[in-house]
């Protein structure tokens, strides 16, 4: 790695644990307890449930992707390997087709592997796996390989924060980058907009674990991401009141130093849209969500920020904007 410290799977002593971190992974499929779903069926026999994905892991796309933060972007992109499917059901889901619809293609672990191995031919910065909380133990299945046969840049976790403490756990040492997107602070919202009435409890438990495991960001001398936690929340319109928690509760419970990208981009799309995809009901569905059914506001962008200041974040991506 170029002007920074080399990612800590290459320490001996976490190559050493592949084969037994391989091991654990295979057994969480068993009995399906990947993340907090716990849908308990035998994924290693194909068998499928919350998240539509037996066996092997289906990945959407891959690629150097440059619109990502600065940090991880760099000159030369984020290699991004973009799984199918999730473990959440976020009503306005602005990638609904890859997450509720399994588009994407079907991967061993050695593929999986080659496409960490091409991502770092082509001089990406890191390799960035987006949605990946169901697909720990097929993400660790293929690391062992991958790191086998030369791979030496960052992993990124690129995550709604609904993980499992297990799957946390197999991953420590493995992953240098965490990045969460912490949602919802009440569970009201969460069970109404992603359905999952425990995700705030879950991501304050996940969020703590993995800022334990890597700490606060820290940056090589090219200004690249190199190691730590950097957490993103989408400021969405009417919450402002749950944004301002979540940064009281980054900046007391974790560290006030904290890198937090506060983004301004939401707009209603997926069931939250005016006109659901074309669906027969989608009227009345897009008015079952009216409150989250417009862009967020200048304002709004601008007193989230102002929130987080008065928590005493100051690292901050991400600027106000008008996106009205």
């Amino acid at each position: 790695m170029t002007n920074g410290k080399a990612p800590s799977y290459l320490q001996n002593a976490v190559r050493d644990s592949l084969p037994q971190r391989v091991a654990c992974a295979l057994d969480e499929l068993r009995d399906c307890r990947a993340c907090p779903r716990n849908c308990g069926v035998n994924r290693l026999a194909n068998e499928e449930r919350f998240c539509k994905t037996g066996r092997y892991a289906r990945v959407a796309s891959i690629g150097a992707h440059f619109g990502e933060e600065d940090c991880l972007r760099g000159a030369r992109g984020s290699g991004t390997i973009f799984f199918s499917s999730c473990n959440l059901r976020c009503v306005f889901c602005q990638n609904w087709d890859i997450s509720q619809q399994r588009a994407g293609t079907t991967v061993t672990p050695d593929r999986l592997a080659d496409m960490m191995l091409d991502l770092q031919s082509r001089g990406c910065h890191n390799i960035n796996l987006v949605t990946p909380e169901h697909v720990v133990p097929q993400v660790v299945e293929a690391l062992a390989p991958a790191i086998d046969r030369g791979l030496s840049i960052p992993i990124v976790y690129n995550t709604s924060a609904y993980d499992a403490m297990a799957s946390l756990r197999l991953l420590d040492g493995l992953v240098d980058i965490f990045m969460p997107d912490f949602k919802f602070w009440s569970k009201e919202s969460a069970s109404r907009l992603v359905k999952a009435k425990d995700y705030p409890e879950r991501a304050r438990e996940a969020i703590r674990e993995m800022h334990r495991q890597v700490g606060d960001l820290k940056m090589t001398a090219d200004g690249v991401a190199c190691r730590g936690l950097l957490v993103r929340h989408l400021v969405m319109p009417g919450l402002g009141p749950e944004s301002a928690a979540i940064f009281r509760w980054l900046a007391d419970d974790l560290s006030p130093d904290t890198f937090v990208n506060i983004m301004g981009q939401y707009h209603p799309d997926y069931q939250a849209a005016p006109a659901v995809l074309g669906q027969p009901d989608g009227e009345a569905r897009s008015a079952r969500y009216a409150e989250i059914g417009r862009r967020t506001s200048r304002e709004e962008m601008e007193a989230a920020f102002e929130a987080a200041r008065a928590a005493g974040l100051w690292r901050f991506d991400g600027r106000p904007q008008h996106v009205q």
